[in-house]
């Protein structure tokens, strides 16, 4: 009788997650994160060549609510930075030369987030030679138009080169965006300390009024991570099922 109840206890259990697992995939964000409610108001944006963009835009996820797009070159594995820069001068140079021809920017994996949804963009990107990495230059030049009258923000990743020719291409790209009063600049020297910087420059820029967002997380504080049962981060804590917060299993 006892074995009965146990294996019983099992098979009811078994089922129960099944239907856990269930509602919590239809629960999860699109594909890239977008979001097509328009609940979130900040869109991150951001290319990342050496993972470099990828630590900044994680470390400042965590310190604000919003949905993250990474763009991504068509053509993969090539070296950017083999033979001096060679290949990442030569589409430098194209674009500059023919900066209003849509052949002149390298292609770019489509995407389908609608920038309607989001009234802030964050730009997050590594400079090439004194440019905008021209991976992020294609992506705004399809897309800098839809960003008008948008409150946009520009964090730029370096070795050591000032930011100034990049801040100049973004402006050119998107050039009836509302720029925040400060952009970002991240090098080499000061990386270890990018939280610190990412919620100082969050503060100057006033981030939290003009967006609107009632909080701004914690720079010291990573809010707490939501994962179904497969590991899979949830968007949001949901209302009845299984789920891991914090390390601990949840049943609602």
């Amino acid at each position: 009788m006892k074995n009965y109840i146990s294996h019983l206890y099992i098979v009811i259990m078994s089922f129960f997650m099944m239907a856990c697992q269930s509602d919590e995939a239809n629960a999860m964000p699109p594909a890239n994160n977008n979001s097509s409610n328009g609940d979130s108001k900040t869109l991150v944006v951001y290319y990342s060549y050496t993972n470099n963009c990828r630590d900044i835009v994680t470390t400042l996820t965590s310190q604000i609510s919003a949905d993250v797009l990474e763009v991504q070159p068509a053509e993969k594995g090539l070296h950017y930075e083999a033979n001096g820069y060679a290949l990442g001068t030569q589409l430098l140079n194209a674009i500059k030369a023919n900066p209003n021809d849509a052949s002149s920017y390298p292609a770019i994996d489509p995407v389908t987030t609608s920038l309607d949804n989001y009234n802030t963009i964050i730009i997050v990107t590594p400079l090439w030679w004194s440019q905008m990495a021209a991976i992020m230059q294609s992506y705004l030049f399809s897309n800098g138009s839809q960003m008008a009258n948008k409150n946009i923000g520009l964090i730029v990743s370096s070795s050591s080169s000032g930011i100034s020719g990049v801040v100049s291409d973004c402006k050119r790209l998107v050039p009836d965006g509302k720029y925040f009063s400060q952009n970002l600049w991240i090098s080499d020297s000061n990386r270890s300390r990018r939280s610190s910087l990412i919620a100082d420059w969050l503060t100057t820029i006033n981030y939290n009024s003009v967006t609107a967002i009632s909080e701004v997380k914690s720079a010291n504080k990573v809010s707490a991570r939501i994962y179904d049962v497969n590991g899979r981060l949830l968007a949001k804590e949901p209302s009845a099922g299984l789920y891991i917060k914090e390390g601990k299993k949840i049943v609602r």
